[in-house]
């Protein structure tokens, strides 16, 4: 019988969506892949982590169980922290089932990456609690709480590193894969829209005609409606009476110029839409510079950051996106 292949697996951040990061693990096992080596980023972390632990499965029963208000108590909301949630009472069970575990000590090569936000650099986890560099890595700005840990102030990996594959080039793996949580948005179909990296480049023509329609329409529907407005105001207007037509001139034009807001959108939604932006764009040059031998994409539209009570579909997700992807791989 011939060896398993020997697997490198550099998992990714993403909030809940990371529960797929399960799925593609049964996925690889199941195919008779030894994973051999692990690197995670924020969610990545916490279930690289605790494979590297032994101690996935006992993780995943007790996730898939969780329903939507068993996930709001966990959460642990906090109106003075730092963060919207401090993540203690999850993390409290996590730290249970490693019972104190060491990196250093674990049967599979493991580590957790996060971001020193005070000299805004990478720091790897590859000694000490396994426990701590989960936190430190799961720490997504505005959301989960920052943690001090000798002098440093350490938050999610995912700002700077979203999937972070370097910590195993040196494993002697014969396969790298990596799993990506900014996957493109699919549609009703199923089906995943181009890319917009693979559309045609813009030209200097349309660049320049793009700068000059932009100006005239700031021009002229913003500037020259407010002070045409404005200078409608009867002469011998109070102080008051002017401010006011003013406020309620610039709001009018404002929402005749940019339309109005999707509905029902919070400020929530706007970090997470923020984050999801900026890690897509520093994935893509991450990749650029370590491209894996296989790239498991979980579209960013499977959930939102925070629906971690929906972790029995997000791993059924992940099952099913690795297997298509071994398909491909097996039959090229």
């Amino acid at each position: 019988m011939s060896a398993p292949t020997r697997v490198a697996l550099a998992l990714g951040s993403g909030g809940a969506r990371g529960y797929a990061h399960i799925g593609v693990i049964q996925a690889l096992e199941e195919r008779g892949y030894e994973i051999v080596s692990i690197a995670g980023t924020s969610m990545g972390a916490l279930v690289g982590g605790l494979h590297a632990a032994g101690q996935l499965d006992a993780y995943t029963d007790w996730v898939t169980h969780l329903t939507q208000r068993d996930v709001l108590r966990l959460l642990d909301p906090s109106l003075k922290s730092p963060g919207a949630i401090r993540a203690d009472k999850i993390l409290a069970r996590v730290r249970e089932l490693l019972g104190g575990a060491l990196i250093e000590q674990l049967p599979v090569p493991f580590t957790a990456v996060a971001t020193d936000l005070l000299t805004r650099k990478e720091v790897w986890f590859q000694r000490g609690p396994v426990d701590a560099a989960i936190r430190a890595s799961i720490a997504l700005p505005s959301i989960i709480t920052p943690v001090m840990l000798n002098g440093r102030l350490l938050a999610d990996g995912g700002l700077l590193n979203p999937v972070p594959i370097a910590p195993t080039a040196a494993s002697g793996a014969d396969l790298t894969v990596a799993v990506s949580l900014a996957g493109e948005v699919e549609d009703h179909r199923g089906r995943t829209p181009v890319s917009e990296s693979s559309a045609p480049r813009p030209t200097e023509e349309w660049l320049e005609r793009f700068r000059r329609t932009a100006t005239q329409v700031l021009d002229r529907d913003l500037v020259r409606n407010v002070t045409a407005r404005i200078r409608s105001i009867r002469p011998g207007a109070g102080p008051g009476e002017v401010d006011e037509l003013v406020d309620h001139t610039v709001e009018e034009v404002v929402e005749e110029v940019y339309g109005a807001l999707p509905p029902g959108l919070r400020t929530l939604d706007v970090m997470e839409l923020s984050l999801d932006t900026m890690q897509a764009l520093v994935t893509r040059y991450r990749l650029a510079g370590y491209p894996p031998d296989l790239l498991v994409s979980v579209p960013k539209n499977a959930c939102r950051t925070l629906d971690f009570h929906k972790a029995g579909e997000l791993v059924d997700l992940g099952r099913r996106l690795t297997e298509e992807a071994l398909d491909d791989l097996d039959g090229r």
